[in-house]
């Protein structure tokens, strides 16, 4: 046991000020009323004896760890157990604090903390395979535990993305003294619909995290030659050419992680591969961790629809309680006011919102349920929602587009007075209630996959440098992987469909998950068909073209149509009526504002690209330009189904 020597004086004065430094050196104060110390590298051994390493960060006097038995909040890795999480920082604070800062800060309030890494990552042995061994790992580490003598049975988990994964799988496992969870922006609750696959689609973003991760794996970071020749490889360079196949990808000088890449890319069918413990907490809900459990993710996150998923679910099934958390952030990005170019005001933070910040709202947590303190956290809101809109449009000091927002308390989500309200698409590009015609021109447009329509922003995560999340006016642009000059509005391409409403009269407030059912048709075998939702600004003086932003988007590939566990090839020309689900959103349109949607067959680099011929799922294969029809007649009506919200008193 060695005492904690990784805290400096700055860094802990920079945390709690300089009570908390001298709390470091063993005396005790109110605000600090532990010293800390701190065993490294504990190799807790998994039920197949692969060594998984772990630190446990203890309460002590005068450098000796305390006697008796405390409540532990625990944090799964792939990320390096001692290095700095990005996201741990606070608006008063923005320089990210270390994990051995953040475990200072709980263990000062009275917890044990540990950090583990992942199996195959850092210090922890055995082959990393993503995501598929951290329910049994999860499981065993928590059953190390509680047989600890300095743990009192009770375990808070806690971790942004996949650190809130390694908690769904642990909890899908049932991991033994699981008492409190805190789940941010993770924890599949099905890794087919969002996180890797999406309406049968791929999620390049796995190309990206895998690439930049495999930098940091023992593998490559302990060999110089493979590490240099990694970095050298130009990743946009390869996501601008196809095919790919095994040993000639961005991924080949890192084997493991190629394979991983590849067996997730290449397989389409929902089946049993989809239904594993780590990536599908929807089958695991009986016997997932019966603990109270607060589930946090953002509309500019890939995670959304797993927050609401888990959330409905489990408050179905557990004595909970239960809590939904959804702000307007980039993946874990809670005390930042913007995402992407717009911004939604001082008050979109989670600081000062809906506590001082990130460190004390999971404290609160955790005191109420490890703890049993009576601080209110049973009466807190079921549900805690930004809903995006209201600003002036205008460009703020920063140069971002303010669009505005407020947080509001809901009771349930779905929200239960939403109304669901059909607008039809029509021949002369309207989005209106109104049905369309009997004699409306289908839709027909050209879908080349090797010119697609590229991502602007969006539910991206991990995606640098090839693409980023956020809300952005929807144009292309030089920093927009696939964009060509001229840079003109997506609203411009022969493959892109619009229809918008007239401008409104008055504000209209959306707020649920969006889904279009179109009836479509295709000149070949396969194909996609995508759709986005877009609050269009009217023009101003800072933006004289008016702002097309983005709110959120769905794809679908049409061999999944009826069935993603049975995927079915269409005859040429065949119509078919198909589903495209978005994620959830929320957003105020203001009066004078459209409502846009826009149809396409394409979204990338976020999603990989159909090649239109109906061969096997991967990047492997010949492209061909498909010929799609939108129909918008009466007889075969495409529409959309957005969830209105009553204005509120």
């Amino acid at each position: 046991m060695s005492q904690l020597g990784q805290l400096t004086r700055r860094g802990l004065a920079r945390l709690f000020g300089a009570a908390g430094v001298t709390a470091l050196a063993g005396e005790a104060t109110a605000d600090a009323p532990y010293d800390m110390v701190v065993e490294s590298d504990v190799m807790v051994a998994a039920r197949d004896g692969v060594k998984l390493a772990t630190d446990v960060y203890r309460p002590a006097r005068d450098g000796k760890p305390l006697p008796g038995r405390f409540p532990v909040i625990l944090e799964r890795t792939p990320y390096g157990k001692t290095v700095v999480s990005r996201s741990e920082l606070s608006v008063a604070n923005p320089k990210p604090l270390s994990r051995a800062e953040v475990a200072r800060f709980f263990v000062s309030k009275g917890y044990v903390v540990i950090y583990q890494d992942c199996r195959g990552r850092y210090g922890s042995e055995g082959k990393f395979v993503k995501y598929l061994s951290d329910g049994a790992d999860g499981y065993d580490t928590c059953a190390w535990i509680v047989k600890q003598p300095w743990c009192d049975g009770k375990i808070g988990t806690m971790g942004l993305s996949y650190a809130a994964h390694t908690q769904g799988a642990l909890g899908s496992a049932g991991a033994p003294g699981v008492a409190a969870m805190f789940l941010d922006s993770g924890g599949f609750a099905n890794a087919y619909q969002g996180g890797i696959r999406q309406g049968g689609a791929f999620e390049m973003k796995q190309v990206t995290w895998a690439y930049s991760n495999a930098l940091e794996s023992p593998e490559i970071a302990g060999d110089p030659k493979k590490l240099a020749a990694l970095k050298a490889v130009d990743i946009k360079a390869w996501f601008a050419k196809s095919p790919w196949k095994k040993g000639a990808s961005p991924l080949s000088l890192a084997p493991d992680y190629e394979d991983y890449v590849f067996d997730q890319w290449k397989h389409g069918e929902f089946d049993a591969y989809w239904k594993q413990m780590g990536i599908y907490a929807e089958g695991f809900y009986d016997p997932f961790c019966d603990a109270p459990m607060v589930h946090m993710s953002s509309w500019f996150d890939p995670y959304p629809r797993t927050a609401t998923q888990n959330y409905m679910n489990l408050k179905a099934k557990k004595r909970g309680p239960v809590r939904l958390i959804l702000g307007p952030w980039t993946h874990g990005d809670r005390s930042l006011t913007y995402a992407g170019d717009v911004d939604f005001g001082p008050a979109a933070t989670l600081d000062g919102q809906l506590a001082a910040n990130h460190l004390e709202l999971r404290l609160r947590w955790f005191d109420a349920w490890l703890k049993g303190a009576r601080n209110g956290a049973l009466q807190d809101p079921a549900v805690r929602i930004f809903v995006m809109g209201g600003g002036t449009g205008r460009r703020n000091a920063a140069g971002r587009m303010d669009h505005g927002g407020r947080w509001r308390a809901e009771k349930d989500w779905p929200i239960p007075d939403a109304r669901n309200t059909v607008f039809h698409l029509h021949g002369d590009g309207r989005l209106a209630v109104d049905k369309p015609v009997k004699d409306a021109a289908p839709k027909t447009y050209a879908f080349d996959p090797d010119h697609p329509v590229p991502s602007i922003g969006g539910t991206i995560t991990s995606g640098k440098p090839v693409m980023v999340g956020g809300a952005f006016d929807q144009r292309e642009g030089p920093a927009f992987f696939g964009s060509r000059e001229p840079y003109r509005p997506l609203a411009e391409r022969p493959d892109v469909l619009v229809f918008q409403t007239e401008p409104l009269k008055e504000d209209v407030e959306v707020t649920g998950p969006i889904v279009a059912r179109l009836h479509v048709t295709t000149d070949g075998p396969d194909t996609d068909f995508t759709v986005k939702l877009v609050d269009v600004y009217p023009p101003n003086a800072d933006y004289p073209e008016g702002f097309a932003m983005n709110l959120t988007d769905g794809i679908l590939r049409l061999r999944y149509r009826d069935s993603f566990e049975h995927p079915k090839l269409l005859t040429p020309g065949e119509v078919v009526e198909i589903e495209v689900s978005c994620f959830p959103t929320s957003n105020l349109f203001k009066a004078g504002h459209r409502i846009r949607l826009d149809v396409s067959s394409s979204n990338f680099p976020h999603f990989d690209v159909n090649p239109n011929t109906g061969g096997p799922e991967g990047p492997e294969g010949e492209r061909r330009v498909a010929r799609n029809t939108l129909f918008v007649d009466a007889s075969r009506p495409s529409r959309v189904v957005l969830p209105i919200i009553p204005k509120r008193g």
